[in-house]
């Protein structure tokens, strides 16, 4: 399956159903008066987070969707039939965006969540609607109102607690498929991995999910390499975990870029906690791995943690960390959202 992360789709709603002009005339009815039925209403659409999916692949090929219009009003009082509405599904994650790129609509975090993009038009009222003790015979009726029509952007962020991020060739591919059942393509060239995977880490009964994305470059946000876009795949984690290359020439300069790269993007990822570790450790000796986890946290400023995801070294120590990182910012989010909670119920007190 392919991954698409962004589209852009065109929505319409259902018109409503013309109401009917309608009189009654049978054989031995002498005053059979109107009998003109409403029109049925317009079908919506709407968009719902499910299960199963983890990629908007299904909006590459088709991206014009348009609700059923309500059916007409018949004589006999017989109203129309509400128009079906159009359900497009999502995974969860998904951001909805006017069709500027900027005004959210949306944010699907939640199996099952819902949301409406387009109304359908109401039916309209049959000339039955109409009769009074004045106007015993009606002849008119309302037309159907028109949908609604709108461009949206459709923008996927992953979900996950933790996110890989380092140069190409860091080794962050290899990591995830080290910690997790993920098998992520692995091979001795740059930019092995072109789009974000997950997996789901398990360390001493604690779990979390951790990304992995496509490895930045200098310049990414300029666009050089794969650009800097599947960073916001990352807005969403706790916590980033950092892997430098151990068996690179300059791991102060490599470490860096990443940096700027993160700082230029922005979105709050500057901000995250970030532990530090210089990978490839099986690749170096003694002498080596000191100097070059001192440079890195001269350059840092934090702790480095030395690890190899090939021979597994340090690599349990890195995964309680993050697991206790994680647990810690959740523990925080609760904490503000039932703050947030209590400050609104109060809010509502007589």
């Amino acid at each position: 399956m392919k991954f698409l992360d962004q589209a852009k789709i065109h929505v319409r709603s259902g018109n409503g159903g013309a109401g009917c002009v309608s009189f009654r005339r049978e054989k031995f009815i002498e005053f059979g008066g109107p009998d003109g039925g409403d029109g049925g209403r317009g079908g919506d659409v709407v968009v719902e987070c499910v299960d199963g999916l983890n990629t908007l692949i299904d909006y590459r090929f088709q991206q014009h969707f348009r609700a059923k219009t309500g059916m007409h009003g018949m004589g006999k009082n017989r109203s129309g039939a509400n128009g079906a509405d159009i359900v497009l599904k999502v995974p969860v994650g998904t951001q909805i965006f006017e069709e500027d790129e900027e005004t959210l609509i949306a944010d699907m975090t939640e199996i099952g969540q819902r949301v409406v993009l387009a109304r359908g038009g109401n039916g309209g009222f049959g000339n039955a609607y109409f009769k009074s003790s004045t106007n015993q015979a009606p002849r008119r009726a309302n037309p159907g109102l028109e949908g609604e029509e709108r461009t949206v952007v459709l923008r996927l962020k992953l979900i996950a607690d933790a996110g890989l991020v380092g140069l190409p060739n860091a080794g962050k591919s290899t990591f995830l498929a080290a910690v997790s059942a993920a098998k992520p393509k692995i091979a001795d060239y740059p930019f092995t991995t072109l789009t974000p995977g997950l997996g789901v880490v398990t360390i001493d009964t604690r779990t979390f999910v951790l990304a992995d994305i496509p490895g930045l470059i200098e310049g990414a946000h300029e666009g050089a390499g794969l650009g800097d876009r599947f960073l916001g795949h990352l807005e969403r984690c706790r916590i980033l975990i950092h892997l430098v290359d151990g068996t690179s020439e300059d791991v102060a300069e490599d470490y860096r870029i990443i940096r700027d790269e993160i700082a230029a993007y922005g979105g709050g990822l500057e901000e995250k906690p970030e532990i530090l570790c210089l990978n490839k450790a099986d690749a170096l000796s003694q002498e080596e791995r000191e100097e070059r986890a001192a440079i890195l946290a001269s350059e840092s400023g934090a702790d480095v943690y030395v690890i190899s995801a090939v021979s597994g070294e340090g690599m349990k120590e890195v995964l309680r960390l993050a697991a206790s990182e994680i647990k810690e910012r959740r523990e925080e989010e609760r904490a503000l959202e039932a703050a947030k909670d209590g400050t609104e119920e109060k809010g509502w007190e007589p």
